[in-house]
């Protein structure tokens, strides 16, 4: 039996992302749980990476289709185009910013982007859920500024 959470809107969204970067087809055919698997931070997994490294572009790309899956979520949400801004230093500490029109939505601190991910699936989609529900809620305040 398949796992309810792949039936969700984000991680739905987010096999969509991570396919768009699978520039060879390597990932053709795989699975859902497969696909996302990088995201799948459990204990022994954080553990063995070191507390202080510098990020590869394949972790930043990862960090960056994560929050390009919230951008998406808000834009079929409200109708309007979400762009996200993702700044990090090569130490892997940044900002991540969703901008919709002229407001800020989402406003997002990141810390050890080499260790980024979750402890699981369902805690991803949560973690993706709560980061939308601000940024639309926040867009329902401001419509004004959205618009612009």
């Amino acid at each position: 039996m398949s796992d309810p959470v792949l039936e969700t809107d984000f991680i739905k969204e987010m096999v969509r992302q991570m396919r768009a970067l699978d520039t060879y087809g390597t990932q053709s055919g795989w699975a859902p749980e497969k696909i996302l698997e990088p995201y799948v931070m459990t204990k022994e997994r954080k553990a063995s990476i070191p507390i202080i490294g510098d990020p590869d572009e394949v972790i930043i790309s990862q960090v960056k289709a994560f929050y390009n899956a919230i951008a998406v979520l808000i834009e079929k949400e409200c109708g309007l185009m979400a762009v996200p801004i993702v700044h990090l230093t090569h130490e892997g500490f940044g900002r991540v910013l969703i901008i919709v029109g002229k407001l800020v939505a989402l406003d997002k601190t990141l810390r050890d982007v080499h260790r980024f991910g979750f402890e699981s699936l369902s805690k991803m989609k949560t973690e993706g859920d709560k980061l939308l529900s601000v940024a639309i809620e926040r867009v329902g305040l401001y419509p004004e500024v959205a618009g612009l």
